[in-house]
């Protein structure tokens, strides 16, 4: 990797005139691992909560779950990329824009969780649910252009540097929200409540937070979209985060159950939950500075290498066998924190390159990493449902719990090879 980097014409001015990238003030990267978890609290955790929230609440089908996931992502196949002119739009408004938007989330959150549906539940799963991803994606889409600026301006490598900050707070995030419904489930009858109120604060102290980060002058003009898909090495990037997040979104779709029915484990959803991603917050550091020292592309090899054997393991689990998973969840854990830091500092970097606005090339970014997620449940629990499981049931057919075994464990693993061989194959070029 080139130890030299040069900032777009349009930042240097920006720097030199002293506006909009905070160069008086502390680097307050505390600030993005805020936002981060803030964003992170709204992603992954609802996708393993709300469908198994609203099948054991509401009564709601598996496969009518996975068609209306389905529905938000055809939604997002237009959304995202939409979403990525708009910030663009009011990139002289950003802060403006992303307290709306916190609104926006927050307001649906309490929707989804903390309040008897007002229509038909699946057809308020969906409205709430829209509500939340649409924001989370604008939000998204402006927190990670706007960290392409602050990266810039930060010493060494800049992107490795915020991204340990951010992906860290991120993965923080995760752990929080991943097991506070079931901490909360032993000391309020509405546990899902507590959640989404402790959402709406979380949200104002991120807000709060990043008040003055957001850059609001000075930006670099958007190139557009086919000045980003023009370039090869973005598309590439794009396609290895599309297939690299698959296992990941295989496997959070399928956790709960796999450790519920595969492993008979009731109980143990919420402490191995946090083993995973709490082991994913503490590796993220260590994967940053490797990538520092050894070179991003080989480290995150590596991980990915890691990832494989984490996840085979768990093609040999049986009834009782949480005491080996809990180390299969800290090993895949750890190897997630490679791929939620390195893979966004590469596609950072090559945005400072081609698309030093980034708005655009993060709306196409935003898409690719939430369409894994979609697509692993409107495939996989139909799959599930028509080979008999019951995710309320304890007595499931053995075809049933092998299928469920195949999908959480094989189907990751074919996934992380071919997401290797493309990365292995491509000429990044990090000078």
């Amino acid at each position: 990797m080139g130890q030299t980097r040069r900032l777009p014409a349009p930042t240097r001015a920006t720097a030199r005139r002293g506006v909009s990238v905070n160069q008086s003030k502390p680097h307050r990267l505390s600030a993005y691992a805020v936002f981060a978890a803030l964003l992170a609290s709204a992603g992954l955790p609802i996708y393993i909560h709300a469908p198994k929230f609203y099948v054991d609440e509401y009564g709601v089908s598996l496969a009518a779950l996975g068609v209306v996931l389905l529905g938000l992502r055809l939604l997002d196949v237009i959304q995202d990329p939409l979403l990525g002119r708009v910030s663009e739009a009011l990139r002289n408004h950003r802060g403006l824009g992303v307290l709306i938007g916190c609104i926006v989330m927050a307001l649906s959150m309490l929707g989804l969780f903390a309040m008897t549906p007002l229509l038909p539940p699946l057809i308020w799963f969906g409205l709430t649910l829209t509500g939340v991803f649409s924001a989370f994606s604008f939000l998204t889409i402006n927190f990670y252009a706007q960290g392409v600026t602050k990266a810039g301006h930060l010493p060494g490598q800049g992107h490795l540097l915020l991204a340990r900050w951010r992906e860290t707070g991120a993965l923080l995030g995760v752990c929080v929200a991943a097991i506070t419904p079931v901490v909360l489930g032993n000391i309020l009858n509405a546990p899902f409540e507590g959640f989404a109120v402790g959402f709406c604060i979380l949200a104002f102290a991120a807000v709060a937070m990043m008040r003055g980060e957001w850059a609001s002058d000075g930006l670099p003009n958007s190139v557009g979209f086919r000045a980003i898909l023009q370039d090869a090495i973005t598309r590439r990037l794009l396609l290895i985060a599309l297939v690299n997040a698959a296992p990941v979104a295989v496997s959070s779709t399928l956790f709960l159950f796999f450790v519920e029915s595969r492993l008979q484990s009731p109980g143990l959803e919420g402490p191995l939950l946090l083993l995973f991603f709490l082991s994913a917050a503490i590796a993220t550091p260590f994967w940053g500075n490797l990538a520092e020292r050894y070179g991003t592309k080989p480290v995150l090899l590596s991980a990915m290498g890691l990832a494989i054997t984490a996840f085979g393991g768990a093609l040999l689990l049986g009834p009782g066998d949480w005491a080996a998973f809990a180390v299969i969840c800290i090993l895949s854990g750890a190897t997630l924190g490679a791929d939620l830091t390195l893979l966004p500092a590469m596609f950072a970097k090559r945005m400072e390159r081609i698309a030093p606005s980034a708005a655009e090339g993060f709306g196409l970014w935003a898409f690719v990493s939430k369409f894994t997620l979609a697509f692993a449940a409107v495939s996989l629990l139909p799959l599930l449902q028509n080979a008999g499981f019951d995710s309320a049931s304890a007595d499931n057919p053995p075809k049933a719990l092998l299928l469920l075994t195949l999908l959480y464990a094989a189907v990751p693993c074919g996934l992380k090879l071919i997401a290797i061989t493309l990365l292995a194959m491509t000429d990044l070029r990090e000078t």
